[in-house]
């Protein structure tokens, strides 16, 4: 199979490009200056940079490539789309077009300009599917009835946070909001949280909020986020089953188990409810 992909950071991108060729699929890679890494050139069957502003340049590519499916992976500072971006006239026009600039309508009318161009986006998760979070306890520990508590109040509010389109991911403590997660990302977030609790345990509820569809901003969990909630004192994460990415799964929760850290799916909320 001949796909596209739009490459950001983290290590989603290089994931699935090791499983795509495994299974013999030809990749054809664009890369966002500043956050995709070199690396990628070795599993890819071409690779593009451009920048985040290059909408025009994106669609020339994959017409060029004759690529008619593209996977968004990996992130993009949220940062980078409000600060020193110059956007090609294609961006342009399409943010012009935009009544909201969050991430959902700027995705959406990227959606669009690909679809009048004859290039679908997919599911971003469609090479890594064994990836994705199973429901129930993924750790040899369970969450204690104290932590069940925290994270019933946290998941209606992460669900409540990323289905208007803020961020992914709460820091709760005995049954109080610590922090929302914004544009600075989990870690920061969880950092942040620690400051505020004077050493009180933290608990991490991650959602993917009302979207049906895995086409971008799929929340992502790592072996870093294992290390940051180890330095936080987070001593459970919560994330919707079926729709979060742990990422190096096998490593990660075998991590969390010597943390003595519990990690459990939780089938996901409906807008927030």
């Amino acid at each position: 199979m001949h796909y596209g992909m739009i490459a950001g950071n983290g290590r989603f991108p290089l994931l699935a490009l090791e499983t795509a060729k495994r299974e013999g699929h030809n990749v054809v890679v664009v890369a966002i200056e500043n956050e995709a890494t070199p690396e990628l050139e070795r599993f890819a069957h071409a690779m593009h940079w451009i920048n985040i502003g290059q909408l025009g340049k994106l669609i020339d590519i994959l017409k060029r490539e004759r690529v008619s499916e593209v996977m968004m992976t990996g992130q993009v500072k949220h940062v980078s789309l409000f600060s020193g971006v110059t956007p090609d006239w294609k961006l342009l026009k399409l943010l012009t077009s935009l009544k909201e600039k969050n991430t959902a309508s700027l995705i959406g009318g990227i959606q669009r300009a690909l679809r009048d161009e004859g290039i679908e986006l997919v599911d971003s998760t469609r090479l890594l599917k064994p990836l994705l979070a199973d429901e129930g306890v993924l750790t040899r520990r369970k969450p204690t009835q104290e932590e069940e508590a925290d994270i019933r109040y946290g998941r209606r509010l992460a669900s409540l946070l990323a289905s208007a389109d803020i961020g992914q991911s709460v820091a709760i403590s005995e049954k109080a909001c610590v922090a929302a997660e914004a544009m600075e990302g989990t870690d920061a977030m969880l950092r942040r949280a620690a400051s505020l609790t004077n050493g009180k345990p933290l608990r991490l509820v991650k959602a993917s909020g009302g979207r049906e569809h895995l086409l971008f901003d799929v929340p992502v969990a790592g072996v870093a986020t294992i290390h940051t909630m180890i330095e936080t004192r987070t001593t459970v994460m919560a994330v919707d089953a079926g729709r979060t990415l742990l990422l190096d799964k096998n490593e990660l929760l075998r991590q969390a188990d010597e943390a003595g850290i519990a990690i459990v799916g939780y089938p996901p909320l409906k807008e927030g409810r």
